[in-house]
């Protein structure tokens, strides 16, 4: 009638073997997504430079267009960065 309790050992050594198994790969896959995701470029392939410039520029013009400087810090701001 109650079959399970004549395994013994054996079934909760095989459950636990197989619980152990089953985190190990969870984990093991949200690892090697992690790496997947954070990977460095591949030793043939540079990444493609952007120039630093630009995108000071860009964030220079939002300051600007939000109100947090006035033009004149804007454009002594720009100078210096075209100048560099």
């Amino acid at each position: 009638m109650h079959g399970w309790y004549g395994a013994g050992w054996g079934g909760w050594l095989l459950m636990m073997v197989m619980f152990v198994l089953f985190w190990s790969a969870i984990v093991g896959l949200a690892v090697y997504g992690i790496y997947l995701v954070r990977r460095p470029a591949a030793p043939g392939r540079p990444e493609p430079e952007r120039p630093a410039h630009h995108d000071a520029e860009r964030i220079l013009a939002e300051r600007f267009a939000r109100g947090e400087i006035d033009e004149d810090e804007f454009l002594a701001r720009r100078a210096t960065l075209r100048r560099s």
